[in-house]
C-alpha cells in the first residue's frame, strides 16, 4: 500500500508542467491528456473563434492520463481545473463517481450516441481511437489468422502490449474483464505472459517495436499506427475485437470540474469539443480520430472514413465505473509491487 501511495504521488508530480498562457490570466484552465501536438492547435482555434482564453496543463506519455485524474482528485477542496479533456473514459468515470464533475447536457452531449457519454451529463465522449493490432508487413502477413497464430506463440517473431495500468490498454483489459469475468481474465492475462508476449512502457513503445521489426505484432491504437505510417514504416493494422464481436473504440472525454470558476466558458468549450466541427478537426489532424456523432462522412479523410463502421461497433460497458475499479484492483496486484 505504501508503494502504491508513492506511485500515485509520483504520477501526480510527473504530470506535464507545460502551461499555455498563465493560469491566472486565462478564462479557463484545462487539464488535457490528449497529446499536446494535436490538442494545442485545436484549443488555439477555440480561442480564435470564441475569444475565450485557455491555459492548458498536459499529461505525460509515462502517466497515460492517470496523473491528471489523480491531480483533480487531490485538488478536490481547491480545484484549479475547469475542464478536463481526457483521452479515455475510465479516469473520467472515476471522477464522476467521486462527485467531482458537474452535470452538463449541452449541444455536444446531445449529438453523441449513448454508448459514449454519461447519462447524467457528467462527461461526454467524442473523437475516438480504435484499439488495433499493428503488424510489421515485412515479418508477418496482415491477416487475422497470422496475427492470432503469432499472438498464441510469439517465438522469434515477437509480440507486445503496453503496461495496462494506464490509458487505452487498461480500457482494453477492463472490457475483457467485464466480458470474461474475474477468473477467466486472470487466466487470460497469465497466459499472455506465459506465451512470452512482452509488456512494454506504452502504446508508442509497442508501435516502435513493430515498426522497427523487433516485434511482428502488438496491441496499440489507431493514432500510434498512423504515426508509424506517416514515417513510412512497413505496418498494417487490424481492429481488435472482443469475444462478443464488438470492437474497442476509446473516446476522448470532456467534463466540467465541480466548482468551475467560469461555468459559461466551460460549457462552450465542452460543446466545442463534442461538436461536429470539433470532431472533424480532430479527424483531419495527424491523429485521425474517428467522429462518434453525426458528421458529413464525405468531409472525412478516407483513412478515417474507413474506420467509422468499426467505431460504431464499439463495446458498450454495462457498468463502466464498477468494471474499471474491479479490473484496476486486479492490475495493481499484478503490476504494483
Amino acid at each position: 500500500m505504501r508503494r502504491l501511495t508513492l506511485l500515485l504521488a509520483v504520477l501526480t508530480a510527473a504530470v506535464g508542467v507545460t502551461w499555455f498562457a498563465q493560469p491566472e490570466a486565462a478564462d479557463l484552465t484545462v487539464y488535457c491528456a490528449h497529446d499536446a501536438v494535436y490538442a494545442a492547435p485545436f484549443l488555439r482555434e477555440f480561442t480564435r473563434a470564441t475569444g475565450i482564453t485557455v491555459s492548458v496543463r498536459y499529461d505525460t506519455e509515462a502517466t497515460k492520463s492517470l496523473g491528471l485524474t489523480e491531480l483533480i482528485s487531490r485538488e478536490r477542496d481547491r480545484p484549479r481545473c475547469d475542464v478536463f479533456w481526457n483521452n479515455e473514459p475510465l479516469g473520467t468515470a472515476r471522477l464522476a463517481s467521486e462527485g467531482l464533475l458537474a452535470p452538463y447536457r449541452g449541444t455536444g452531449w446531445a449529438r453523441i450516441p449513448a454508448a459514449f457519454k454519461d447519462p447524467e451529463g457528467r462527461w461526454v465522449g467524442f473523437a475516438g481511437r480504435l484499439r488495433v493490432w499493428i503488424v510489421n508487413r515485412d515479418r508477418l502477413a496482415a491477416s487475422q489468422a497470422a496475427v492470432d497464430a503469432t499472438w498464441r506463440q510469439p517465438g522469434a517473431l515477437g509480440a507486445a502490449f503496453a503496461k495496462p495500468l494506464f490509458g487505452t490498454t487498461r480500457f482494453h483489459l477492463t472490457a475483457l474483464h467485464e466480458q470474461l469475468g474475474a477468473d477467466r481474465m486472470r487466466a487470460f492475462h497469465a497466459d499472455l505472459l506465459r506465451r512470452g508476449v512482452q509488456v512494454v512502457s506504452g502504446n508508442s513503445a509497442v508501435k516502435d517495436l513493430v515498426a522497427q521489426g523487433r516485434c511482428a505484432v502488438g496491441w496499440t491504437d489507431t493514432d500510434d499506427y498512423f504515426a508509424a505510417i506517416d514515417r513510412g514504416a512497413p505496418v498494417a493494422m487490424l481492429p481488435v475485437t472482443l469475444p462478443d464481436g464488438a470492437t474497442l473504440c476509446v473516446p476522448n472525454t470532456a467534463a466540467i470540474v465541480r466548482s468551475c470558476r467560469n461555468r459559461p466558458a466551460a460549457e462552450r468549450l465542452v460543446d466545442y469539443l463534442a461538436s461536429a466541427e470539433g470532431e472533424l478537426a480532430l479527424a483531419r489532424s495527424r491523429s485521425r480520430q474517428v467522429p462518434l456523432g453525426p458528421v458529413d462522412n464525405e468531409a472525412l479523410p478516407a483513412e478515417v472514413r474507413a474506420l467509422v463502421p468499426a467505431a460504431r461497433r464499439g463495446y458498450r460497458f454495462r457498468t463502466l465505473a464498477a468494471s474499471s475499479a474491479a479490473c484496476l484492483q486486479f492490475l495493481k496486484a499484478e503490476y504494483v509491487r
